[in-house]
């Protein structure tokens, strides 16, 4: 392991998350927005807000994203050389001209840890969050609980408030939670923010006119194995498959 790649390390162990990593170069931003703003044409704003899961394995520009060598170099350094790609999804927070608010709710995500989410032991789960649109206070952007993954599976209820985007609408109760002690993520377009499956976070609405869109892509590493295989039976297939491919598996390394 290389010097940055410890440093990277360390402070990912003692914090629980990494921000502001560069990824996309200018040309391959483009062509990832070009590819995405398809998607939307084709399923419409409201679906494409929280309801393109997986997309790696349909589209093959996804999956160059998933495999990309600057996103592989920082996840391999704080999960070790062996990983599987475990699921994808894009995450977008529309500006209400662009997707009509029910009720006048406006989305947002309810204070979680993605690890509540995934039927995994044996290994850590790892969540970049790659930012296709810059991301900041006005637009909704990622905060995060520094050192909140040391304090293992927290308690998750029924959100209080409307709105929230998660799935199975849950939130850790709010005397669990600190949020004076939160720090924001803040990306430009083409950087990427990285946090533990155990990283308490949350975001708030996009009050802005603009869009704040990113492909959230789930690792973990070979030692991982399920728990609860009903929980997400569609994590693997492809994915796993083609990630293997591209790092090489541990004895084919060794030259064994």
């Amino acid at each position: 392991m290389t010097a940055e790649a410890v440093q990277v390390k360390a402070f990912y162990d003692a914090h629980g998350f990494l921000s502001g990593l560069p990824v996309l170069g200018t040309e391959e931003l483009e062509a990832t927005r070009m590819a995405f703003e398809k998607l939307e044409e084709e399923y419409g704003t409201e679906h494409t807000q929280y309801s393109l899961h997986n997309t790696h394995q349909a589209y093959p520009w996804a999956m160059d994203l998933a495999a990309h060598p600057d996103i592989l170099k920082v996840i391999t350094a704080v999960l070790g050389p062996d990983i599987i790609l475990l699921n994808s999804r894009f995450i977008c927070k529309y500006p209400s001209s662009d997707v009509p608010r029910r009720d006048d709710v406006v989305p947002y995500v309810a204070w979680l840890q993605d690890i509540k989410y995934w039927g995994f032991e044996g290994g850590p789960v790892a969540s970049v969050w790659l930012a296709l649109d810059d991301v900041d206070t006005e637009n909704g952007v990622l905060q995060v609980i520094p050192g909140s993954h040391t304090r293992g599976v927290l308690e998750h209820q029924t959100a209080i408030a409307p709105g929230n985007m998660l799935t199975a609408n849950q939130e850790i109760p709010r005397h669990l939670v600190d949020p004076e002690s939160a720090v924001e993520c803040p990306l430009k377009a083409g950087q990427m923010s990285i946090h533990d499956g155990l990283t308490v976070h949350a975001s708030e609405p996009n009050m802005s006119h603009r869009r704040r869109c990113g492909f959230v892509i789930r690792y973990i590493p070979t030692s991982a194995y399920p728990v609860e295989e009903d929980l997400f039976p569609f994590v693997a297939g492809v994915g796993m498959a083609k990630m293997r491919s591209d790092l090489g598996s541990k004895s084919e390394r060794n030259g064994e």
